[in-house]
């Protein structure tokens, strides 16, 4: 089953699918160069010195039958156009919050909503971010009522699971009741 694991710039998508990935994960990870210079906006990011530049591939097994195959999409918009062949055929997706930036968050979250793909949002805790509450979140986000929200830190394999469990339960859900729709 194939997930997306996507957000803005620079908040976790590489951590996030290295945390979880059973396998050495494939990664596109290029060193910013002066050619990113008032290309890519490292405002709240500045430390930051290499960014993907197609995909990050991980893969996690849930039991002998189910397996995961996570797709990292890259954060920049110069990227975008790779985020449809990424999206396609996939099961759910996690769009990655970072609340120093959430400006950084509102195009993921409208990709998904207009595509109709189930996705949870998922807020990574960075050391020295403000935290937020849930329903501060959501608000900033303008998130649906229906779309679960974790706090997670992506550099913890067991907080990254409870986010990509959220994902397969709402998943479930959904199959669950349109199932029940259609066969009324």
């Amino acid at each position: 089953m194939k997930v997306v694991v996507a957000g803005g710039f620079g908040v976790g998508k590489t951590t996030m699918v290295a945390s979880i990935s059973e396998v050495t994960p494939l990664r596109t990870e290029e060193v910013l160069s002066e050619l990113s210079v008032g290309v890519d906006d490292l405002n709240g990011v500045e430390t930051k010195t290499t960014t993907t530049v197609a995909l990050d591939f991980g893969r996690i097994t849930l039991n002998g039958a189910v397996v995961l195959y996570l797709f990292g999409t890259p954060g920049q918009d110069r990227f975008w156009f790779l985020w449809d062949e990424l999206s396609r055929g996939a099961l759910g997706a996690v769009v990655l919050v970072d609340t120093r930036r959430f400006d950084a968050s509102f195009a993921a979250v409208d990709y998904f909503e207009s595509r109709g793909v189930p996705f949870v949002v998922a807020v990574n805790c960075f050391d020295d971010a403000i935290r937020y509450n849930a329903d501060e979140v959501r608000q900033a986000l303008d998130l649906d009522p229906g779309v679960p929200l974790v706090i997670c830190d992506v550099r913890r394999r067991d907080s990254v699971k409870e986010v990509l469990t959220t994902l397969m339960e709402y998943i479930l859900a959904r199959a669950s009741r349109v199932q029940g729709v259609v066969s009324r």
